[in-house]
This record gives structure tokens, sequence and C-alpha cells, in this order.
């Protein structure tokens, strides 16, 4: 295979989020001063060299680190790294979704699509993402604000000039680092005021079972909070609005997927919004940097990766590698066969120690929002657009709009002033 562009139009494609440029070959290459991995296997092991390579991606060599006590767990690596997941994985734990948070995000669910079913049509991403702040938002303990508007302040933090890795300083210009510098600073610091701050403040005085009452008693500080807050608010929260997104986008111009989908029970439907996420990988690419040499095996090939090099884990690539996926693997097939050790989503959430936690939450999020949205027979009005974040390399989903056919499905409820918030 060679340029992704030219995916879409072969009879066994079924991506949508395809960026120009991106190929599939060569599967390890040295590539203008960048190690470029599209193969799974040999991905799998970059992500597993712990104690050989450190997190590079998302801008995390250009973040100071000096002024935090903590280094937020995005960031960190060795074993405070491990620490701090460790404790920190029991918020994200498959049962503990299951059995503490379930219902309110069904209820979150019925709520938010009752507001809607006024209003005709909506834009489901706009949906989602207060979804996803709302649910994400109760885990974290971010619950002494408005939904919206802590949504629009995550939100304008991705204004971001654009930025390439294989550049000296990004390949940015200096206005454009000032520029990069107020668009993060001020909607952090609107963030930190209006929604972090007063969480902090009642966390203190009444610490309750959430991510920020175990970071105030493991001695954090407010700015070392902050940040932990911006990591969880962008990866789980901003994220899963693309997620939900795409996958309803799959599900609702694809009536035999959506039957099947209706059909299944909660592990059948986890199933097909895996295989989506696989195919549809949110996080375009994964990046590291190596601290000693790493060697690299695949059948008989040999490569090693000096010290000191930065290594991208194309993961849109690696996601639908035919070697491990088979020649179907740009199809949409849930409940595919896996390489052994291989998750369903693929590396979509990552691999090895800064594999992301919270691929059960965001899983589940989507299952309970899209099962009631099926529910109400909804009909697309007009398809998204594409685009592309370069801090997170990643895609955007804009413009899906979306009526509802059986409002009554909405139980009757009195319309809410103006409609969705």
């Amino acid at each position: 295979m060679g340029d992704d562009a030219a995916a879409p139009g072969s009879a066994r494609s079924r991506r949508r989020a395809v960026r120009r440029g991106e190929t599939t070959e060569p599967r390890v290459a040295y590539e203008q001063g960048i190690w470029r991995i599209r193969s799974l296997m040999v991905a799998r092991q970059v992500l597993r060299a712990r104690h050989q390579t450190t997190q590079a991606g998302f801008t995390a060599e250009w973040i100071p680190k000096t002024w935090l006590r903590n280094h937020p767990i995005l960031l960190s690596d060795g074993p405070v790294h491990d620490a701090q997941r460790s404790k920190v994985a029991r918020f994200f734990a498959p049962t503990v979704i299951e059995q503490r948070y379930l219902e309110s995000m069904e209820r979150t669910a019925d709520r938010m699509l009752a507001q809607v079913a006024w209003t005709a049509p909506f834009d489901l991403d706009l949906l989602a993402l207060h979804f996803s702040v709302e649910v994400t938002g109760a885990v974290v303990g971010l619950t002494h604000s408005s939904t919206p508007a802590m949504a629009r302040r995550l939100t304008t933090f991705f204004r971001q000039p654009p930025l390439d890795l294989s550049k000296p300083r990004l390949g940015r210009t200096g206005r454009q680092w000032a520029m990069a510098a107020v668009n993060g600073l001020l909607p952090i610091l609107r963030f930190h005021v209006a929604d972090v701050r007063p969480a902090i403040r009642e966390r203190r005085a009444h610490p309750q079972d959430d991510i920020i009452s175990h970071l105030i008693a493991e001695g954090y500080t407010d700015t070392d909070i902050l940040v932990e807050c911006v990591t969880y608010g962008t990866a789980g929260m901003v994220t899963t609005r693309e997620f939900i997104t795409m996958a309803a986008w799959h599900l609702l111009t694809d009536a035999e997927l959506a039957d099947r989908y209706r059909a299944a029970d909660g592990e059948g439907r986890r199933t097909i919004l895996a295989e989506i996420l696989r195919l549809e990988p949110v996080v375009g690419h994964l990046y590291r940097r190596t601290t000693e040499p790493v060697d690299l095996v695949e059948g008989e090939q040999r490569w090693t990766i000096p010290a000191g090099k930065l290594v991208d884990v194309s993961v849109r690539q690696t996601n639908t590698d035919p070697r491990s996926f088979g020649a179907d693997a740009m199809d949409l097939c849930p409940g595919r066969a896996m390489p052994t050790g291989v998750n369903a989503t693929g590396l979509t959430f990552g691999d090895g120690a800064h594999r992301c936690p919270g691929q059960p939450l965001a899983i589940v999020e989507a299952e309970v929002l899209l099962s009631r949205l099926l529910e109400l027979h909804p009909v697309v009005v007009s398809e998204p657009e594409i685009g592309w974040v370069d801090l997170i390399e990643g895609y955007v989903l804009r413009g899906l709009r979306v009526s509802l056919n059986r409002v009554e499905a909405a139980s009757g409820r009195t319309p809410p002033p103006g409609g969705v918030e």
C-alpha cells in the first residue's frame, strides 16, 4: 500500500480520517531526522522500551518542569511515573466505572439528549463534548463550574500555531512562539481560576473519592494539580469528543452496523466501538526520545536506533498494518482476530508504560451516549468536515448535524430554555 490518501477509494477501506502525505511504507525508516515506525510489532517494541526511552509527544520536551514539585503523569518516566499510574489506576478500573459512574453517566446522557431533542438539528460533536466533560469532570473532581463554560475553556487550549517536531524550535518563528504562549497560558489561567481552584478549595475542606482529592493527599501543589487537570481535561475530555463523533458518524451512515450495534449486548457494543477506534485513532502519532540504543527486530530485519533520537510511532499506520491485521486491515470488522497480546483498539491508547489508563472510561462513555442516541432514531442532516490539530497529531470533526425522528423517546420532558446550552 502507498499513500493513505488513496486508501478510502479502495474496496476494503472504510477509514474516514485520512491525512495526505502519510504513507504505509517503509515500515521502519530514518526520515528527516526522525525514526518513523509503521509496523505494529516494531512499534510495540519501541513503546515497551521503558528504560531506554522517554516521553517526547505533546511537546513534552518543551514544557518547563523545574517549577513543578511533581511531574505530570503524561510527561514523567521511570519509577515516578509507575508510582503515579498505580495510584490513579483505581479511578479508571472497569469495575469502578461500572459500579461508581455508570448510573450517573446514564442519567447525564438522558438529560442531555432530552435537551437536544427539542432542537432540530443539533451539533453532535458539541453534545459529545459536553457529555465527556461532565462525565470525566466527575472522575477528576472538576464539578464546581458550568459544563459548557469549562468545555469552552478546554477547547481554546488547542488554538495553537502549527508545529513540526522534525525542525529546530518546532519549526516556529518567534512570533508563533509568542502566540503559542498567549494561546496556551491564558486558557490555562482561566481554567485554573474558574474550574480548578474552586475544586481544590472544596476538596481540601471536604475530600472525596476523586483524582483531585487524591492529589491533595499526595502533597501536590495547586500548580501541580492544575497541570494534571489540564492533562485529564485534554486527554480525557476533548479527545473523547472526537471519538464519540467519529463512532456516531460510522453508525449513523451504516445501517447494517447500526442494527448490529442495537442488537448487541454491552460487550458486543464495546467490541464495535473498539474496532472503530482501531481504524480511526484520534491521536495519530506517539513520540519517544531514546536515552540509549534500542534494538528492534521484525522477521529477518534488524535495526538499532541510537541514543538521543526522536522516534515517531505512526498509530494510523500501525493500526492498519496488513502483516498484523490481514488484507482487510482498512475494513471495519468488529471482533476481528487480533495478534497475540494486542489490544482490540490496536495502539490507539498507546502501549507500555505510557499506555492511557482512561480507555475503559472512554469506551463506556461512548457506549452509554451512543446507545441512547440510536434509540431515538437519529438522522444525519449534514456530515462533518475533518480538520487536524498538530498539538495532539489528531483529527477533529465539526459539522455532524443530527435530527431526532422520535422526540417522544426523550421521555416527554419539558424543553429547557433555549434548548442545549
